[in-house]
């Protein structure tokens, strides 16, 4: 074939892939690797004229095979395609709603003409603009045509069959950015915001609630009906509703009070039923929070059994019997056993240490007599280190089976040295050792408090004493006030002379002494009357303060503390002042 062409290696590219032998000028293969009878080249599949797309944009070819162009034939030009071996021409950003390409390296000799013959199969053109330095710019109809006309970037044009430099040219396709083409995508942006502001206004006002029906205006008549409706509970809210509405709208007036007082009576009269059944909507939850506390403790021991069906598995008698499979899933199963039954042991755990949390908040609500107060803290936490103690026992108590059956398995295979076992047999011994020294503390702080409480009662005792001894003085000072006048002159004076005037000065020097007994340390006069005001509300912090000052022998003032920790504290020396007087 003599057949005159600018580019060699792209015509034998378009011959191969029609299936024709390429030759060269002189006749002889330009490509040494065709094959015939298979009318393509190795590696590239053949391009045929039944295959889809075959005019512009070919169907698509996996990312690892490289892209195989066709010549393209108009009227009046011929399209020769780029080596598929070069790499895929370069290409700028691309810009919003781009319908704009700029088309490059056009012949000198190209007419507007031919540009619409060679891009009309692309899609709709709207506009050409042809500048005079070989370069144009088209205007498609859709954004997608764009793309096929840049699939066109790469190929060599010739105008008919002239080779000369003026009818050839390479075409370089890109996105081109117009300001038609930027108000068009921004004008579609805007109307889609507006359409899923509407669609969104829509849903808001579908799942909007329905306005409430309008509240009647007030009569006699629409009274008695609200009045029986107040009386039924089923109806109850819708006019109570209604009577809200009537008494912000001013309708109350003195003809008329009468009328909303008694409705307001009826409403008031739901109280009781409302406090009734939130007592038993609690009563419920309790029950269920019983059931919950019983299934989950039901649940544990279920676990236990099972975990100790694993562990009486894994000892030699049974372990021996076993396959290898069999002792793995054996003991993969005990450990997921025993991690289910830890996270239920913490939740029921959990749950204790609320409704402990929840029984102390209610007994520091409760203001009871100070005595009682502090007996009943006393017990509580001896009740909570009694199961502190035991639940720290049955701790040690695992830990010391843990001990055992490792020591076990190391009994059963002295011939497996594994270091990790003596690690892990040290780290438990330590963990035990810490056990016990906790419970040694524990035990310690429980004695302690036990003997608290007993100081306290035979404090208590003491008190009630010096009160009885109090009053059998005064009834002493009664009786002889009213047998003669002259030995009540010098009663009057020796009375008038004690410290304490009254029983309830009495009352509470002995409770300020019981609460500074129980603080060796001291307190200030805010701690102690605060801890006096939970009892009577009328007491003074100035009225305790004298009284306290009047006891020199029963009651001492110190300052502890340096520079601006500097405070007064008052202690308890009736121990020692009795000595003195």
């Amino acid at each position: 074939m003599t057949l005159p062409m600018s580019d060699p290696t792209a015509w034998a590219t378009a011959m191969n892939n029609l299936g024709m032998a390429p030759l060269g000028i002189a006749g002889q293969p330009i490509l040494p690797d065709f094959d015939p009878a298979l009318g393509m080249m190795t590696g590239i599949p053949p391009i045929t004229p039944m295959m889809p797309g075959l005019g512009i944009v070919p169907p698509p070819i996996p990312p690892d095979m490289p892209v195989v162009k066709e010549i393209i034939h108009c009227k009046s030009c011929t399209l020769f395609p780029p080596n598929p071996n070069l790499p895929p021409p370069a290409t700028r950003e691309r810009p919003p709603g781009c319908k704009t390409v700029f088309v490059g390296g056009l012949p000198e000799n190209g007419t507007e003409q031919i540009i619409v013959e060679v891009f009309e199969q692309c899609g709709e053109i709207i506009a050409i603009r042809k500048s005079k330095k070989n370069f144009c710019h088209i205007r498609f109809a859709e954004e997608y045509m764009v793309d096929k006309a840049l699939y066109l970037s790469g190929y060599r044009i010739r105008l008919g069959s002239s080779t000369d430099k003026k009818d050839t040219g390479r075409l370089h396709v890109d996105f081109a950015q117009a300001r038609d083409d930027l108000y068009e995508w921004e004008c579609k942006q805007r109307m889609l915001a507006r359409e899923e502001r509407h669609r969104r206004r829509m849903e808001e006002e579908r799942l909007r609630p329905p306005s409430p029906p309008p509240v009647v205006h007030y009569s006699d008549h629409e009274c008695s009906i609200v009045a029986e409706k107040l009386k039924d509970d089923s109806k109850f809210s819708e006019a109570v509703q209604t009577l809200l509405t009537w008494i912000e709208r001013g309708e109350v007036n003195r003809r008329s009070a009468n009328n909303f007082y008694s409705m307001i009576q009826s409403a008031n009269s739901h109280v009781r039923r409302l406090v009734n059944e939130k007592a038993a909507h609690e009563k419920d939850m309790e029950e269920a929070k019983e059931k919950f506390k019983q299934a989950l403790s039901g649940i544990l021991i279920q676990f236990e059994q099972i975990v100790a069906v694993y562990h009486s598995a894994s000892k030699q008698k049974a372990w021996d019997h076993f396959t290898k499979a069999q002792r793995k899933n054996i003991s993969v199963w005990c450990k997921q056993a025993e991690e289910i039954r830890n996270i239920h042991n913490d939740e029921l755990m959990g749950i204790r240490r609320e409704e402990e949390m929840e029984m102390s908040d209610d007994e520091i609500e409760e203001t009871t007599e100070t005595k009682e107060t502090e007996e009943s803290a006393l017990v509580s936490q001896a009740e909570a280190l009694k199961e502190e103690n035991d639940s720290l026992r049955w701790q040690l108590d695992a830990y010391r089976n843990e001990v055992e059956l490792l020591k076990q398995e190391q009994g059963k295979a002295p011939r497996e040295d594994d270091p990790n076992k003596e690690q892990q047999l040290k780290l438990l011994q330590q963990a035990l050792q810490g056990m016990q020294q906790h419970l040694l503390k524990v035990q310690e702080e429980y004695k302690k408090k036990e003997a608290e409480l007993e100081k306290l009662k035979d404090d208590k005792l003491q008190v009630e004493k010096m009160l009885e001894n109090l009053k059998e003085k005064e009834s002493r000072t009664s009786r002889l006030g009213t047998s003669n006048q002259d030995s009540d002159y010098p009663l009057e004076k020796t009375m008038n002379s004690s410290p304490i005037k009254s029983e309830r000065e009495a009352l509470l020097v002995g409770i300020i002494s019981t609460f500074l007994h129980v603080h060796p340390f001291g307190a200030s006069i805010e701690y102690i009357c605060s801890y006096l005001q939970r009892l009577d509300n009328k007491i003074c912090t100035s009225d305790v303060e004298r009284l306290m000052g009047r006891l020199q022998h029963t009651f001492k003032q110190e300052m502890t503390g340096v520079g601006a920790s500097l405070e007064k504290r008052w202690k308890f020396c009736g121990f020692e002042g009795l000595k003195l007087t």
